[in-house]
């Protein structure tokens, strides 16, 4: 049989190796200033655009998106052709993809230090940037569906099983997650509210991190791990179960993030249950991507590569087992909230993604540049500085939040809270703060040390962009052997697969997301209840551009230290016109879902002193000042269409009550908060951005404070 003549496309993978790791770079230290903002909170310099609140979603979204999201394209390219035996379908398609998602990440890196946020985790960026991204996605599975049915290899390997539920779950998440209405090109509400919202979002969080932290990087392991050690996959059965059980019971898991919250019981519990299942599917496949390393141990000893991989996938199997222990109820009433939680997520993005991705490119490089990697001697000093760099950025995280949860929980003899003050509970863990900031210090120096050595290596080689490649053509009759495996039938069919990979993740998904989200009378209502005033509204806005919810929760869990603590537990009728919600997952700073309540309420003149310098109000503190929101003026132009969004969206505002009652009653209010903080020898415009923050502040809390609940 003549071979067909063929070359791979070499240059896309180098465009996103390139991105990968420049854009990882500049995450990491973006990272690493936040981790330091912590420490040293006067390190913002008074400038907005880099306080904690505005780059902490940098930080995540560029190492998630551009850190990672490029290195799963550099990956998906060079393996994709290589074990379909074929060009990808479109280099015009490759390039369409590289450059388009590097304008996503460019527009992300303008938008969100400058407070265009939605907030939503993982998701906080505005909605024409979220359409752009839909855009690119498809772009990106188009080429490689379109590169799977012109193949020359039969059997899809299992690498590519992953790389398609990727493409179809991350497309469900991305487009039911982001359903917004747009009131400015920069501005848009969530079209879920309060509790819908959370359920959405979770279902969205923690599969972000299932579909795109974890199964793309698994179809990674399972070409690179097996190519880098020159052995086959240990079990191919135990590659199937692996597969089908994790895409279908991770998409079930996502209420674990929600436990003792005011989502409905029969959620969380079916959260819990999912959660622990999935040890199973996650040991699976560490394990077998460790035993096909069997009978090559002593090569991963003296192999840079295969040291960075053995890790990663130990690090995906820590977190694998502490992400489903975290989800049990016990468990979570001591991590949520704390940095246990940002521990284990490290544990996972340092550990699992980054060191994957680390050992990927020590393989890459040399084999497209045609090669040997410069030095070893760096890639293993590269290795072990990186690995104490984890071990020291994640072992004072889980002191902290060991520490948090305990100061926050003890009652005295007398049974009063023996750290009312949150702010001792803050001060006593920043020495952790500190061994975190050194931990990500290490870990980056390492990356610099990768730098430096696979730039080396390219300057020994020469750059090979379209590698000559010969196979059969595939042909178009196949009759089964006898004893073939019965999935093997399934693999020779990618259009099927693909469709039971989209019915595997729907099922759960649809069974957790329409009684909750979709029907909105299953969510109790409180009649004192009310829509926010326009100033309130205006001033929640503020709130969200600033990133407060990146530290400050406002969700009161009905445990006895919160009540003591907060007053009154949160429940969903709360949160029937909050577009988003704002319920945060770590607190830097105390929850404020009581901060104008009776128990807790403060004077205005307090909330003006302690936005602009914090520590005159809490000796200590480590929030950042806020001067510019007494210099700005509050942009009231676009008001009117905030209330009109809302009342799209079900929030009962009047009819007509923007056609002009609206801003008289948003300049009485302001005027009544500039006239009462006067009257306290503080004298500032009512126009200022600080008088609305303050509006919203001062009403957290204060409409549960007179009725019970109303069953709708």
């Amino acid at each position: 049989m003549e071979l067909d003549k063929f070359s791979y496309d070499n240059g896309i993978v180098r465009k996103f190796l390139i991105a990968s790791v420049v854009f990882g770079i500049v995450g990491m230290l973006v990272g690493l200033t936040a981790a330091l903002e912590l420490v040293f909170p006067e390190l913002n310099a008074g400038i907005e655009f880099i306080t904690f609140g505005r780059i902490r979603p940098l930080h995540t979204n560029a190492i998630i998106f551009a850190f990672v999201g490029n290195g799963i394209f550099t990956g998906v390219y060079y393996s994709l052709q290589r074990l379909l035996k074929t060009r990808m379908w479109s280099d015009t398609l490759s390039n369409i993809n590289f450059w388009g998602w590097q304008l996503i990440i460019l527009a992300a890196a303008i938008t969100l230090p400058l407070g265009i946020t939605t907030s939503k985790e993982y998701a906080e960026l505005e909605w024409p940037i979220d359409i752009a991204i839909a855009l690119i996605w498809v772009v990106f599975g188009l080429n490689m569906i379109m590169t799977i049915i012109k193949r020359r290899e039969r059997h899809i390997y299992v690498a590519i099983w992953f790389y398609l539920a990727t493409f179809v779950t991350v497309a469900i998440l991305h487009i039911f997650n982001s359903f917004e209405l747009p009131v400015t090109l920069f501005k848009s509400y969530s079209w879920y509210a309060g509790v819908q919202d959370a359920l959405v979002q979770w279902w969205y969080g923690h599969n972000a991190v299932a579909f795109f932290l974890t199964t793309p990087y698994l179809g990674l392991m399972y070409y690179f791990v097996p190519k880098a050690a020159n052995r086959p996959v240990y079990s191919y059965r135990l590659s199937i179960i692996h597969f089908w059980a994790l895409i279908f019971i991770y998409i079930w898991a996502g209420p674990h993030h929600l436990l003792y919250t005011a989502l409905p019981d029969w959620a969380q519990s079916l959260g819990v249950v999912f959660s622990i299942m999935l040890i199973a599917p996650s040991w699976g496949g560490m394990l077998n991507g460790l035993l096909t390393l069997r009978g090559a141990w002593d090569k991963v000893r003296d192999d840079a590569v295969l040291k960075f991989m053995v890790v990663a996938i130990t690090c995906y199997g820590m977190s694998t087992f502490e992400g489903p222990m975290m989800s049990l109820k016990s468990v979570n009433a001591i991590s949520h909230f704390t940095d246990w939680t940002i521990a284990h997520v490290h544990i996972g993005g340092l550990g699992w993604n980054g060191f994957l991705t680390f050992g990927m490119l020590y393989f890459l490089i040399p084999k497209m540049w045609n090669t040997k990697l410069y030095s070893t001697k760096l890639a293993n000093f590269h290795f072990w500085i990186g690995t104490l760099g984890i071990i020291f950025y994640a072992i004072p995280l889980y002191w902290a939040g060991f520490t948090q949860s305990l100061m926050w929980k003890e009652f005295t003899a007398e049974g009063m809270l023996a750290y009312p003050n949150f702010l001792e509970t803050v001060t006593q863990i920043l020495p952790m703060y500190a061994m975190r900031a050194f931990g990500g210090t290490l870990y980056i120096i390492g990356v610099f040390v990768m730098v430096y050595n696979l730039l080396a290596t390219a300057k020994t080689g020469v750059f090979v962009k379209n590698e000559e490649a010969e196979a059969a053509p595939l042909t178009s009759v196949y009759k089964a052997h006898a004893g073939e495996y019965w999935h093997r039938v399934l693999e020779r069919k990618p259009l099927v697969m693909t469709v039971l990979a989209v019915v595997a993740v729907s099922i759960g998904g649809l069974i957790e997301i329409v009684p909750t989200a979709l029907v909105k009378s299953n969510i109790p209502t409180i009649s004192s209840v009310k829509p926010y005033t326009p100033l309130e509204l205006e001033g929640r806005d503020l709130y969200i551009r600033e990133g407060c919810n990146n530290c400050h929760s406002q969700m009161v869990r009905p445990f006895r230290s919160e009540t003591a603590r907060y007053g009154e537990y949160s429940k969903a009728g709360e949160f029937v016109y909050d577009h988003p919600f704002l319920w945060g997952s770590k607190r830097t700073g105390p929850d404020l879902a009581r901060e104008g309540s009776s128990k807790l309420r403060k004077s205005d003149s307090w909330h003006y002193n302690h936005m602009l310098d914090p520590r005159t109000m809490s000796p200590g503190s480590i929030m950042p000042p806020y001067p510019w929101m007494f210099e700005d003026d509050l942009d009231v132009d676009n008001t009117n269409a905030k209330i009109a969004a809302m009342r799209t969206l079900g929030v009962p505002y009047p009819d007509g009550y923007e056609d002009g009652q609206a801003m008289a009653d948003l300049d009485a209010q302001r005027q009544q908060i500039a006239d009462g903080l006067a009257a306290e020898k503080y004298t500032i415009s009512k126009e200022k951005e600080i008088i609305a923050l303050i509006a919203y502040l001062q009403r957290l809390g204060r409409d549960i404070e007179t009725e019970p609940i109303a069953q709708q």
